[in-house]
């Protein structure tokens, strides 16, 4: 696709009626986000990728080489944003994403590949821009700010300093900063996070935030004067409101795990707020809920069940996000000299995606794909990342004590939920070894990038396992260690084995044997495999966490941010157990 500059002149003819376009799309119901307006019988006129004109009657653009599409009184919607996610999320990478969304009328990202970031290091984020930038829709890159997340609470594979992100602001395809999930330091005024956002402003870009806690008095105003410009980790009407008085955008989320857009839109749809200062997006979507639920058209269809206006909801899915990242003259509206991103719909509330039009070439029709995604060849390095050190056996997954009990720290999951909450539990000991009862089981963290042999362990509650069973995933937010859950340390240790002959992935042993797994052999995050496969295999995995006992709602989600420390309440690192409540490492026996 021509940039506008190379393009203009010949929008200017096209427009003025002097030029056939490309593609014109005749009698359809524009949907303005502009103004909020639905006008029918309009035709859009398209060239060199881009938006001409939208005009009453274009039929002076009809060329003999002009694709042609009717409309037919349907819905002209613009090209759907996800304003923040994590492609690794997906299990997928940026290629195979890329054909997993597209269907579903998602024509732009804004994404923070900070998960790779914590394996790979920028080496990482340049593999994840080289194939974003090649792909028929717009995929834009958010440097990772935080790698670590918390610098002394965790050890990841290869630290981001504040010169890698000023180097990365000049590259093409970067859009701005990753979020900023160090709000401790950035309140603080740690120097080298304020440096890594001194260096996005300076460019002209935008930094993403994440302030994970409910104070809204002076950490949260010193975080906000510290630059950052968004937030996805709001989960109630106060806290969004807080964040858009404030300046910030707030971005309500509906992923695969994360469900917080029915408790945040009420904002706008019954305290009356401008609904300008909001963006929809899904932070975190596996492979399953992409091949079987949707993407963005998902989040905009729930935000219309929550009461939004329809038109007001697909504008926090387009127009608003646009603009947050200064793009509003590239993305985000069917309007002139814009990207020419199009959904046709029969049905604005239900919003069935019909047909998908990507920077003027029709990507996607029924659901069908209809372009190639192209791919990089992945090197050596990134398909070689889990490295233990040392074989583990049952003996690595104990926690001594002394006495007939102990009382002990316990991870405790919320269903739908990043937070977790932290609890204590009162458990037997039997031979000086802490002994796993009734809700709570063991859970572990192996390093798995320098091969130090290392193991972390303690208890987490909320899965409801029973038997004798683990579940192991090399997917581990955000310094993605190997995490390890289990009844039976016998059953952790031949996940933790299976994991590192894999080279990544999730699986399930139960009673010695596999269940099932799921492999992710680039950086231990992603698979090159279609993304109907990847779900497929997510499915039997989450099948055998469900044959283990578990009834939560998408398992597999909630055990890979065990490991996150800058959510609270309590989380599990290579360095221990953290209270992010005080962030510090704390004992895992407290008596």
């Amino acid at each position: 696709m021509q940039t506008w500059t190379e393009a203009q002149a010949r929008l200017v003819e096209v427009a003025a009626g002097r030029a056939p376009a490309d593609l014109v799309i005749r009698g359809g119901v524009w949907v303005n986000v502009h103004t909020g307006e639905l006008l029918p019988g309009h035709d859009v006129a398209i060239a060199d990728g881009r938006v001409a004109c939208v005009l009453p009657d274009a039929a002076a653009n009809i060329g003999p080489e002009t694709q042609v599409i009717e409309a037919a009184g349907r819905y002209m919607v613009p090209g759907l944003i996800d304003a923040h996610m994590h492609v690794e999320s997906g299990m997928l990478t940026p290629a195979r994403f890329a054909e997993a969304v597209i269907p579903h009328g998602t024509t732009t990202i804004f994404h923070d590949p900070h998960e790779i970031a914590n394996v790979l290091g920028l080496d990482g984020v340049r593999l994840m821009r080289d194939e974003s930038v090649i792909q028929p829709i717009t995929m834009l890159t958010q440097m990772p700010s935080c790698a670590p997340s918390a610098p002394g609470l965790e050890t990841t594979g290869h630290p981001i300093t504040a010169g890698e992100v000023a180097q990365a602001m000049g590259w093409d395809g970067i859009v701005g900063l990753g979020e900023m999930m160090n709000f401790p330091a950035v309140a603080a005024g740690d120097p080298a996070m304020l440096a890594e956002i001194a260096a996005t402003r300076a460019a002209g870009k935008t930094v993403g935030g994440h302030y994970a806690s409910p104070d809204l008095g002076r950490a949260f105003a010193a975080y906000v004067a510290g630059g950052p410009a968004d937030d996805h980790e709001t989960v109630t009407e106060d806290q969004a409101i807080a964040r858009v008085r404030q300046g910030m955008g707030a971005m309500l989320r509906l992923g695969s795990a994360w469900h917080d857009v029915a408790a945040q839109i009420t904002a706008v749809t019954q305290a009356g707020l401008d609904a300008s200062g909001f963006m929809l997006c899904t932070d975190d979507c596996h492979a399953g809920t992409l091949v079987h639920e949707g993407h963005m058209d998902r989040v905009v269809r729930h935000a219309i069940d929550c009461g939004c206006d329809p038109v007001v909801a697909i504008r926090m899915a387009t127009l608003n996000s646009a603009r947050h990242f200064g793009m509003e003259r590239e993305l985000g509206s069917i309007t002139p000299g814009r990207r020419a991103d199009v959904i046709l719909t029969s049905d604005l509330r239900a919003l069935p995606v019909e047909l998908v039009i990507a920077q003027g070439r029709v990507v996607a029709e029924g659901g069908r794909l209809l372009v190639d995604c192209p791919r990089i060849e992945w090197p050596a390095a990134a398909r070689s990342s889990v490295h233990l050190g040392r074989r583990l056996a049952a003996a690595d997954f104990r926690v001594p004590a002394e006495g007939l009990e102990s009382t002990v720290r316990v991870i405790g999951v919320i269903e739908n939920q990043a937070p977790t909450r932290a609890l204590t539990a009162r458990l037997p000991v039997r031979e000086g070894l802490v002994q796993p009862h009734g809700e709570v089981a063991r859970i572990a963290l192996v390093e798995r990038h320098r091969g130090t042999g290392g193991v972390t362990n303690g208890f987490v509650s909320g899965f409801g396992y029973q038997g004798r069973m683990a579940v192991a995933s090399t997917v581990a937010h955000d310094s993605h260690h190997m995490i390890v859950v289990g009844t039976c340390a016998d059953n952790m240790a031949a996940a933790v084995a299976r994991l590192d002959g894999l080279q990544g992935g999730i699986t399930v042993f139960r009673d010695g044997a596999e269940l099932a797994h799921v492999a992710l052999p680039v950086a231990g995050l992603m698979s090159e495999a279609p993304a109907s496969e990847i779900a497929a295999a997510a499915e039997a995995v989450n099948a055998a966490i469900r044959d283990c006992g578990c009834t939560m709602n998408n398992a597999i989600m909630q055990h890979v941010l065990l490991a996150l420390v800058v959510i609270p309440e309590l989380r599990i690192s290579d360095l221990g157990l953290v209270d992010v409540t005080q962030f510090r490492i704390v004992e895992v026996v407290v008596r």
